[in-house]
C-alpha cells in the first residue's frame, strides 16, 4: 500500500473542501428522495479529533453514504489507479481522498495515513478491500490492524444496508432502493490496547469484523422494517441538509 502525498489535499480536517460541500448538498437532496437515505450514530464523531472509520463495502456509493451526514470531511483511501481516470481522478483529489496501491505494501503509506489521523482527520477504510459481490459482509483484509496499533485512536464500525440493492457490482444504473447507515459505538483506545501485539492481530480483525457485522444487522433491520436502531437519537437527513446550507 503506497500513497502519493502530493495529490492529497492539505486542507483542514474539520472544514470541507468547496467541491465536497457543493456535491454534498446536491447528492444528499437526491439520495434523500431517490434512496430514502438515512444515517444514525454519526453525531458521536462530530467532536472527535482523529478517528478511524471502518465500514462494509457494498457499492461505489459507500463513500458517499458514509460521508454525507457530516459537517467535517472524511479522508477515504482509494485505489491509486482511480486517480488516473479523467474527471474521476480530479474529483478524488479534491474531495479529501488518499490514493493507495493495493498491490504493494509500504511503510510510507502507513506513516502517511497515521500522520493524517494524528492531524485530526477522520480516515475511512473499507477493510474488505473490494465491493461485496453479494452485498454480504466478507472477510476483512488485515492491513488496517497496523494502522490501529500505531495510531492509538478510536475506531468506529459502520454498517451500510441497501447500497448493494441500489448499485451492485457490475450495475450501471442507480435503482430506487432504501439505504440505511448505522455508525456503531467506538472501539476505544483502552479496548484496542488489549490487542496491541502482532500475535493478537487475528483477534483484532475478528473483533472489528464482529462490530461491523452488528452495525450491518442493525442497518438491515432498519431498512426492512422501518424501525431505527434502539437507544440512538435519529436526526433526519432533512434537518442535516438545512444545517449544512
Amino acid at each position: 500500500m503506497s500513497t502519493s502525498p502530493e495529490v492529497v489535499a492539505s486542507d483542514s480536517p474539520t472544514v470541507r473542501s468547496p467541491l465536497w460541500f457543493s456535491l454534498q448538498v446536491v447528492i444528499q437532496t437526491f439520495f434523500l428522495f431517490w434512496l430514502g437515505y438515512r444515517a444514525t450514530g454519526y453525531k458521536r464523531l462530530e467532536q472527535e479529533q482523529g478517528a478511524l472509520i471502518l465500514a462494509n463495502h457494498q457499492s461505489f456509493l459507500d463513500p458517499l453514504v458514509v460521508g454525507l451526514p457530516f459537517r467535517r470531511p472524511i479522508s477515504f483511501l482509494a485505489r491509486d489507479s482511480l486517480f488516473c481516470i479523467p474527471l474521476i481522478g480530479w474529483l478524488l483529489k479534491n474531495t479529501h481522498v488518499m490514493p493507495i496501491n493495493q498491490q504493494a505494501a509500504s511503510t510510507t503509506s502507513l506513516r502517511d495515513t497515521i500522520r493524517r489521523l494524528h492531524a485530526g482527520w477522520l480516515v475511512g477504510i473499507f477493510p474488505e478491500g473490494t465491493r461485496s459481490p453479494t452485498g454480504d459482509l466478507g472477510e476483512l483484509k488485515p492491513g488496517f490492524a497496523a494502522i490501529i496499533r500505531r495510531a492509538k485512536l478510536p475506531v468506529y464500525p459502520v454498517g451500510i444496508s441497501g447500497a448493494y440493492q441500489a448499485l451492485p457490482m457490475g450495475g450501471w444504473f442507480l435503482k430506487p432502493a432504501r439505504v440505511r447507515v448505522v455508525f456503531g459505538e467506538p472501539l476505544t483506545v483502552e479496548i484496542l490496547e488489549q490487542y496491541a501485539s502482532r500475535d493478537q492481530e487475528a483477534a483484532l480483525v475478528e473483533l472489528v469484523r464482529s462490530r461491523i457485522a452488528a452495525c450491518c444487522e442493525a442497518a438491515d433491520v432498519w431498512r426492512t422494517t422501518g424501525t431505527p436502531p434502539p437507544l440512538v437519537v435519529i436526526q433526519d437527513s432533512v434537518d442535516r441538509l438545512g444545517a449544512a446550507r
